[in-house]
């Protein structure tokens, strides 16, 4: 029996994956796997039970015995954890550095690896992540790897937080996205590149709609002969 449809979308933070897989996800009808967002709820629940990011074991069975879900609502996904809505906790430069710190755990993604697989589902699933079609759904029908330049990221998140009415320090936000990249590239488990067998896209100087008017393309190529929604 043929497995349900997975879209694997990895790459860097920034570079508009999370746009481009809620697009998708909403045109085919799919769920929604924000992978980054359950290593963001990890960490923050680590940070919140006094528990050190670098301790192993420690992280791994807070990893095993996080209760967090997601829920779409209009204004995008809202992410909980024990029935506590954190989306706007998880969602800032702090949260998003201790993921990454936690997620270049060996033993933490091992702990996480089959929860996010069991969001495979029919009629299919879009996934967001870093190692998405390299480890978690390295059968994936379709894989994507969307990149940008570390300066385009940084502008980008730097206009995401004034239009919140945030301070934002260009410099500083570029400093953390390097360095993330850095560790995400390095760490020895499940290190961020793309599949072999994946469509590589540059959002550096592309709008959104062109993002996706390319990954559309390429996905009808791999799944012509399905029956797709859009």
């Amino acid at each position: 029996m043929a497995k349900a449809i997975v879209i694997a979308v990895d790459g860097p933070g920034g570079a508009g994956k999370g746009e481009l897989t809620r697009r998708l996800a909403a045109r085919f009808g799919f769920a929604l796997l924000d992978s980054g967002a359950i290593y963001r709820v990890l960490a923050y629940a680590v940070r919140k039970a006094g528990l050190a990011l670098f301790d192993e074991d420690s992280v791994v069975q807070e990893a095993l015995v996080v209760n967090m879900s997601f829920e779409p609502q209009d204004n995008g996904v809202h992410v909980l954890l024990n029935g506590e809505d954190v989306t706007a906790a998880i969602r800032t430069e702090e949260a998003g550095a201790n993921a990454s710190k936690v997620a270049a755990l060996p033993a933490v993604r091992q702990a996480l690896l089959q929860r996010q697989r069991d969001f495979r589902k029919e009629p299919g699933l879009v996934a967001d992540g870093r190692d998405m079609g390299t480890v978690v759904f390295p059968d994936a029908q379709v894989k994507i790897f969307l990149d940008a330049s570390a300066e385009v990221r940084a502008k980008r998140r730097e206009l995401q937080l004034k239009a919140q009415g945030k301070v934002a320090d260009y410099d500083l936000i570029l400093q953390e996205i390097k360095e993330r990249d850095e560790r995400d590239r390095t760490r020895a488990t499940a290190p961020l590149k793309a599949a072999a067998d994946a469509l590589i896209l540059d959002s550096t100087a592309l709008t959104i709609e062109e993002v996706e008017e390319k990954a559309l393309a390429f996905i009808h190529e791999k799944l012509g002969t399905l029956e797709l929604n859009g």
